[in-house]
């Protein structure tokens, strides 16, 4: 099982990721994509992530703005899984956003 991360942790693994916040138990981005099409390629890339790692974003989609949660449900919050995910969301939100 992966550990939670404690406050130090996460304010660290923030500093490396622009545009994410935390919220409760989780790491949070939202991204306007310029249309909804694009917007959906980007959860369609973030799906095949997800199911490659085994490890699950929880993503709204309203319209062209997406917002991502990033938590590890089973431990009840932010582990290390989620900041490798969030790194990789931010990796298909460069390429496709």
């Amino acid at each position: 099982m992966a550990e939670l991360l404690n406050d130090e942790q996460v304010t660290t693994a923030l500093s490396t990721l622009p545009g994410w916040r935390q919220e409760e138990r989780a790491l949070v981005r939202t991204a306007e994509l310029p249309s909804f099409t694009d917007a959906i390629r980007v959860v369609n890339r973030v799906a095949e992530i997800a199911e490659n790692d085994d490890h699950h974003p929880d993503i709204d989609i309203r319209w062209r703005t997406l917002t991502f949660r990033c938590s590890t449900h089973s431990e009840g919050g932010i582990t290390a899984l989620d900041v490798s995910l969030a790194e990789e969301i931010d990796g298909v939100l460069d390429t496709l956003g």
